[in-house]
């Protein structure tokens, strides 16, 4: 297998111009703004999860399609999308990435039904591909490298800030308007976006990149999309039914498929000689694992401040927004990129992934009944994000070739997105057990919470469901801070015995 390389005799090399773009910065806001939208929608969705479930008669299931199937459909295209980005044109697949996801979120606002707006979300998901690759990936290109990770840490703010600024934003629309305005709200930025990407961006790309690996796209897909659905039909069919064996064996097999595929085509969409790296592997554990304890605590707040605390959609996106802010003011602010230097890579992640896991347990056990310990677990885990995240994409981009930006920027988005729907997946299907579990006997068999209390016939008989959904929310919670601590130890311990290995190596 060998690695592609940019022809030196190429009119768009993969560095920057001297200097960097003259536009460079107002270019990164064009970015950013795509950026924003695409991540808002990995959890504005939670929100209206009340709603959805009135309106459309939407199981538990149901909900965790709608959120899934966008991360699933973008995670599994990401490389694609990346090694497109190389070979065709980075602001060709930024133009059509903006114009796809436009068209889907107009398709998702005006949805009848749950497979409709499953179907529509998965669309966005195509189009959300193509924008996470190549966002970063034209960061890298027009930014200098003494310049870059003050840009890549503004791009990490962003991304952050779209992460968990999803509710707030999502809380607000739906104080006002129907479930469908928090997608129309894509369409006057998509076409914004448009504009600014024809006359701002320039056109960059590697064009003896790698060829897009189709095959490779579609087994990923596959494969994850198995894994997850036996995840999410655990508790409702039980762990030892046909259905989730059958699918999580199929998700196995097609993943190690997958795999084996990459390690023998000339034009991988994953090199897995990237594995070797011991950079490259502990940035991507940790990167999943920071991923899997945002997304599925986001997930699971909102539902905790609706359900069990009884605010409003706009209430609960408002005592989500603490953890917004801290991240944008400590990227913003630069925390991370001066502790970086101080404590090193290793250490920095340890102490940001050990953060958000305590900020996960402070929510589970101080916010359990009152909003006041839940906001001090809300500034711990943004404190904890911000300094782990941007020193994460850092290791991950420096351990892959600088000419293949965009498979670069897809391994680092598919980390992400894949982290998110696991994060849902896992702790969502932790929830259902545990709620499910101790339903009281006139409610067994309710697929969600609504159904529960419709079941219930007796003022005892809704405060047992309550207790059941709130004791579910509080295990699920612990679960994630458990698995975000764990993955910062493991993350830590590889990227030091990387360090030593190569310090070693140069000693010698």
């Amino acid at each position: 297998m060998t690695a592609q390389t940019a022809d030196p005799t190429s009119d768009s090399p993969p560095g920057p111009p001297a200097g960097g773009h003259p536009q460079r910065w107002l270019i990164l806001g064009v970015i950013c703004l795509a950026q924003l939208t695409v991540l808002l929608d990995n959890t504005i969705l939670n929100v209206a999860i009340p709603s959805l479930t009135e309106e459309m008669d939407a199981t538990t299931a149901d909900i965790q399609w709608m959120i899934n199937a966008y991360s699933l459909v973008q995670s599994g295209l990401l490389l694609t999308a990346g090694n497109a980005a190389d070979r065709y044109g980075r602001k060709k697949m930024l133009f059509t990435g903006l114009a796809l996801f436009g068209i889907g979120s107009l398709a998702a606002s005006l949805a009848q039904g749950p497979g409709q707006l499953i179907a529509a979300r998965a669309g966005m998901g195509i189009g959300g591909a193509l924008l996470m690759t190549t966002t970063l990936a034209v960061v890298v290109q027009v930014f200098e490298a003494s310049e870059r990770p003050k840009a890549i840490g503004l791009w990490g703010a962003v991304s952050s800030l779209g992460l968990a600024a999803g509710p707030l934003i999502g809380g607000a629309l739906l104080e006002h308007f129907w479930w469908g305005s928090i997608f129309l709200i894509n369409l006057p930025v998509a076409l914004l976006g448009l504009v600014a990407v024809v006359w701002l961006v320039p056109e960059s790309k590697n064009p003896t990149g790698d060829r897009p690996d189709l095959l490779g796209a579609l087994l990923s897909t596959i494969g994850m999309t198995g894994v997850v659905f036996a995840i999410i039909s655990g508790p409702e069919h039980g762990w030892t039914s046909q259905r989730v064996l059958l699918s999580a064996l199929v998700g196995v097999v097609v993943l190690a498929a997958f795999a084996l595929w990459e390690s023998r085509i000339p034009y991988p969409m994953l090199d897995m000689h990237f594995f070797r790296d011991r950079r490259f592997v502990g940035a991507v554990a940790g990167g999943i694992l920071v991923a899997f304890g945002l997304g599925g605590s986001m997930f699971l707040l909102t539902q905790h401040l609706q359900f069990v605390l009884g605010y409003d959609p706009l209430g609960a996106g408002l005592r989500t927004a603490p953890l917004a802010l801290v991240i944008v003011v400590l990227n913003l602010t630069g925390v991370g990129a001066r502790l970086l230097p101080k404590l090193g890579t290793p250490a920095t992640i340890l102490c940001g992934m050990g953060m958000l896991a305590v900020g996960l347990a402070l929510i589970a056990t101080l916010g359990a009944d009152e909003y006041s310990g839940m906001l001090l677990g809300l500034v711990v885990m943004g404190s904890g994000i911000a300094i782990s995240m941007p020193a994460m994409a850092t290791a991950i981009m420096s351990a892959i070739p600088p000419e293949k930006a965009g498979v670069g920027a897809g391994v680092n988005g598919t980390l992400t997105e894949f982290g998110n729907g696991l994060g849902v997946a896992v702790l969502g299907a932790v929830l259902n057990s545990r709620f499910v579990g101790l339903l009281p006997a006139v409610a067994v068999g309710a697929g969600s919470l609504p159904a529960a209390y419709a079941s219930a016939r007796t003022d005892e008989d809704r405060a047992a469901v309550a207790d059941a959904f709130a004791s579910g929310v509080h295990t699920s919670q612990l679960v994630g801070a458990v698995a975000v601590l764990a993955g910062g130890a493991l993350t830590a311990l590889l990227l030091r015995r990387a360090e030593r290995s190569s310090q070693e190596t140069s000693a010698a």
